[in-house]
């Protein structure tokens, strides 16, 4: 069985519950910060000797050279050749769709002139080079190496550099042809802290990275918190989350294998239904008690559930809005009869899914927007990886004769009031009459 929590919004103590179910301690292990700690400092100070060293340790792979990790760019061509055609079409139907949305997220430069022929403006670049990490060391994820090269890509990132645990099999085929349709320039397989250290610090064979992007274990999370600053980071992600609102008119199987598509990703991800309709609420509950026992991850999925999971009665729909705003949760699915205008009332939400059909799968593989998402209530002040995750911003300005001395006056009487005669006198200098 799988036990999961009943609450009802209407209980007195229904807030604090819920804080309860939320709270997920998000502190690093002093034991993993520490290991951490030392192995950056290591591969900072030895560069690739410390990394082939550790790489003997934890994978196992005794590389007499950091060229010896590395896959040629022609293995990644010959993987997605080579991929048999079913894998290959769905790989190159979903690249395609997350480049087309991505696509759209480009930024461009632009620019004012003023009345007096000041010039005003934002010119838009991309990072140099970015580090993409993408975990293998039991498992293969090339929806991930799409979600995270692919806007690098569309944006205009003048080198990407994919690090990656070794594994063998069809499954690193895949990894490898995404790889390639992702527009990868180089792949190492190594793992680990030491994989961040080689793309934050730079090596004699890993030139130093603008950026380092992608999830991992918690020894990737700690090394990725520790690097920031040297070099940006995108997120450190915290348990997969759904959060279902449902109107009570779904199939309850529907609904049940939702929850199960985050659960079964480890025992501390969270799922959360929400509907008003009590009959309902049992009706899932018992499309869960059924399907469960067929899951192959059954064991996880049973674990998350009764740790971190619930069904709750709300009063209505709108409240169900209410508490989701609050839950600030990574994947959102509305299934109701009219999600679009449910939708205008969420504010804080990773990713919405809109309608019976659209189920959180989809997000995770093909539907086009991107799956490296905000968690642990970060949705309140995040936002998805996207393109605008690898192009800065730096402001244009061009002040014409006229326009140094209007607003050098301003200038002058600020600067005086902030005692910093320097920035006074460089624009005073520059009035018509000084």
């Amino acid at each position: 069985m799988a036990t999961l929590r009943r609450l009802d919004s209407r209980s007195p103590g229904f807030r604090a519950e819920l804080s309860q179910l939320l709270a997920f301690e998000s502190a690093q292990d002093p034991k993993v910060d520490a290991a951490v700690q030392a192995i950056l400092a290591d591969v900072k100070q030895r560069g690739d000797e410390a990394v082939l060293e550790y790489t003997r340790r934890f994978d196992r792979i005794d590389a007499s050279s950091m060229a010896a990790l590395e896959i040629p760019h022609a293995a990644l061509q010959a993987a997605y050749e080579q991929l048999p055609e079913r894998a290959r079409q769905a790989l190159t139907l979903a690249a395609e769709r997350v480049r087309r949305y991505h696509e759209h997220q480009k930024q461009s430069s632009w620019q004012y002139q003023e009345a007096d022929g000041t010039v005003l403006g934002q010119q838009i670049t991309a990072l140099d080079r970015v580090g993409i990490y993408v975990p293998g060391g039991k498992a293969a994820y090339p929806s991930s190496v799409l979600m995270n090269a692919m806007p690098a890509q569309v944006a205009g990132v003048g080198e990407i550099i994919m690090v990656s645990p070794a594994r063998a099999g069809d499954e690193q085929q895949l990894v490898l042809a995404a790889a390639y349709l992702a527009g990868v320039h180089r792949v190492l397989t190594i793992g680990g802290a030491q994989a961040v250290a080689a793309l934050a610090y730079g090596t004699a064979s890993i030139p130093q990275v603008d950026k380092i992007v992608g999830p991992g274990n918690a020894y990737v999370a700690a090394a990725k918190r520790h690097v920031f600053g040297v070099v940006g980071i995108d997120m450190v992600a915290g348990p997969s989350e759904i959060l279902v609102i449902c109107d009570g008119r779904t199939n309850p199987d529907w609904i049940a294998m939702d929850l199960f598509s985050q659960a079964e990703h480890d025992e501390i991800a969270q799922a959360i239904l929400l509907s008003p309709d009590g009959d309902f609420i049992e009706q899932v509950s018992a499309s869960i008690e059924r399907l469960l026992p067929t899951m192959p991850r059954a064991d996880i999925i049973r674990a998350s559930l009764a740790g971190r999971g619930a069904l709750i009665q709300v009063a209505s729909l709108d409240e169900a809005c209410d508490i989701a705003n609050w839950i600030a949760p990574e994947h959102l699915e509305l299934s109701v009869a009219d999600a679009p205008a449910m939708a205008a009332k969420i504010r804080h939400a990773g990713a919405i899914f809109m309608g019976r059909y659209t189920s959180e799968s989809l997000g995770d593989y093909c539907a086009g927007p991107n799956h490296v998402l905000p968690t642990s209530r970060t949705a309140r002040f995040a936002s998805p990886l996207g393109v605008y995750d690898f192009q800065k911003r730096s402001s244009l300005i061009m002040v014409s004769a006229e326009g140094a001395d209007t607003l050098g006056r301003v200038a002058s009487v600020l600067a005086h009031g902030e005692g910093l005669q320097g920035h006074a006198r460089a624009a005073e200098l520059r009035l018509k009459t000084n």
